[in-house]
């Protein structure tokens, strides 16, 4: 078996139009040798879920300023566990308060990064955390 590089979609859900930390992140893993597919603005979970599937991703890492994080991350988990695609990790990041993680932590996201987090904090937890299938 050969050391295959990780492969993570990173996806922007929901209505919010910014998506630069999207973007920087992606960029990061990319460089740390990691397959990455950016899905895009305005994202519904159902399509998502599709592409972390149809890509044999490793992880989906979640970008979410809309504050519809709640919302937008249990549906995702859902739809990946609907799909009995639960080996991919839902990571995600953006403007969440502290004590909603732990909520989203129940719900099955493994890692929520707040503002201020670095893209070496989050390549380092993403090589740590997200096994190769």
């Amino acid at each position: 078996m050969t050391d295959s590089p990780l492969r993570i979609v990173v996806a922007k859900p929901g209505l919010d139009g910014h998506d630069r930390g999207a973007k920087v992140v992606a960029r990061a893993l990319r460089d740390a040798g990691m397959e990455v597919v950016y899905t895009g603005l305005h994202q519904t979970p159902e399509q998502i879920v599709e592409a972390a599937i149809q890509e044999d991703a490793d992880a989906v890492g979640l970008s979410i300023l809309s504050g519809a994080h709640m919302t937008l991350f249990k549906r995702v988990v859902d739809l990946l566990s609907e799909r009995d695609a639960t080996d991919i990790i839902v990571f995600g990041g953006g403007i969440i308060p502290d004590d909603d993680i732990p909520a989203l932590t129940e719900m099955g996201v493994a890692k929520v990064f707040t503002p201020g987090a670095t893209t070496t904090e989050i390549v380092d937890w993403v090589r740590g955390a997200v096994v190769p299938a």
